[in-house]
């Protein structure tokens, strides 16, 4: 019972750094993440000329070189684990004339890189990537970008960042367009810092995204909320665990990252969205959990997957304690994350005693109402979100549930461990 503080998105804090670093003048930011995966963004932008400095006051601060400013590093960049800072600093470099070479650990160097490399590369970026567009990855970036009309072929805001990044490079104005909405973080930070980002509606959920070249980015102040995916964790601890009452404060609620809320809602979940405001363009709440007793098993809106994707590994955990079955399509995206989360997480829940069936881009889990027997040690693929998923799980299950390494878990959510036990739960050896 009680508040729990939620370490600061990692989204928008991958972006603060990134676009302090494009900025003029000084960016000061409160409540980054300090996990891994933005502390290698914030590593590779200073080898590129980036000044980033972190005080004892617990505030971040970025003196930007411009958008003409950032240079070639001088030794190959490690992404660790991360993912948003390899495909989003690429759009950044695909603007600049500088060769650089990105490389990442053992889960990062199996993941493809190709959809961020096609629209770069027809914008004038070049790459040179091993078979797939894996990592180790070097790029030469361009001063004379081409502005392109971008159609994503899957729903991406990873790839749809990189090409806006790199339209403020290009000479005239780059479109995106999505047919399935995605985390809009870039486009609301963009204007954050002064660049006029135009939306228009095409038909039905379809949005054409424009930036126009040559804008001049001003540094500002950004105060990062809560993670609402590292929150998900802590929310479906709550509805599992008897007697819970908890109050996640100052957490983001970006309609475009809230997918997991709404159907947990949808499952028979007591979920409160409170004191709701805007700070810097995005909607925040304090979000309030209470455990009430079984989770109803539901047929997710396939739709609403994107805006809920990171989220799919603790939702599992969640439909396997509720009572009926829980359907999701449109899941191939898990299939390319971190590990195959689709994969991980199915073998994971057998192991653990879940009746579970996955198809290419489906998972169907079978609750019976009560707590699964756990008892397995779950393999994770250094995989964060599979690690903690079934950590939760073993909160509830009958039996202890572990895993093969945690240690991942630092790289989006350093204070998991800590805040768990502070709340009295029982982990051993993490």
């Amino acid at each position: 019972m009680g508040r729990v503080r939620i370490p600061g998105d990692k989204s928008i804090s991958h972006r603060a750094l990134m676009l302090g670093a494009l900025a003029h003048g000084e960016t000061i930011i409160s409540g980054l993440l300090e996990g891994g995966d933005v502390l290698a963004t914030a590593a590779a932008l200073s080898a590129m000329g980036a000044h980033i400095s972190s005080g004892d006051d617990g505030l971040w601060r970025v003196h930007g070189v411009g958008t003409k400013g950032l240079h070639s590093p001088d030794h190959v960049l490690d992404m660790g684990n991360s993912g948003t800072s390899t495909r989003l600093l690429a759009g950044i470099m695909a603007g600049h004339a500088i060769t650089a070479t990105m490389t990442g650990d053992a889960s990062l160097t199996k993941r493809p890189m190709g959809r961020v490399i096609t629209p770069l590369e027809q914008m004038g970026a070049v790459f040179l990537a091993r078979d797939g567009g894996k990592l180790p990855l070097t790029m030469r970036g361009s001063d004379a970008l081409k502005p392109i009309k971008y159609t994503l072929p899957v729903a991406s805001a990873q790839v749809k960042s990189a090409v806006l990044l790199a339209g403020l490079r290009a000479n005239g104005t780059t479109t995106v367009i999505e047919e399935h909405p995605t985390r809009d973080h870039t486009e609301n930070m963009l204007r954050h810092f002064g660049v006029p980002v135009r939306i228009e509606k095409i038909s039905g959920l379809v949005d054409a995204i424009h930036v126009d070249g040559g804008h001049v980015l001003q540094g500002c102040a950004i105060d990062v909320p809560g993670d609402p995916s590292s929150a998900a964790f802590l929310a479906v601890a709550a509805l599992i665990v008897p007697g819970s009452d908890i109050t996640l404060p100052r957490i983001g609620i970006n309609p475009r990252r809230i997918g997991l809320y709404d159907t947990l809602k949808e499952m028979g979940a007591d979920i409160e969205f409170k004191n709701i405001r805007t700070e810097a363009g995005e909607p925040i709440a304090d979000i309030a959990v209470r455990y009430t007793g079984t989770l109803q098993g539901i047929t997710v809106p396939p739709e609403r997957v994107p805006s809920m994707i990171d989220e799919i590994p603790i939702l599992s955990i969640a439909a396997a304690f509720a009572d009926g079955t829980t359907r999701m399509t449109n899941l191939a995206e898990l299939r390319v994350k971190e590990s195959d989360r689709l994969a991980m997480m199915a073998t994971g829940l057998d192991a653990c005693g879940v009746r579970v069936e996955a198809g290419e881009d489906s998972l169907t889990i079978h609750g019976n109402g009560h707590a699964p027997q756990g008892g397995a040690d779950v393999e994770t693929a250094l995989d964060h979100r599979i690690a903690m998923s079934f950590l939760i799980m073993g909160l509830a299950s009958t039996d202890p549930v572990s895993v093969d390494d945690a240690s991942p878990i630092t790289t989006s959510f350093p204070t998991f461990v800590k805040l768990l036990r502070d709340l009295g739960a029982d982990l051993d050896a993490c």
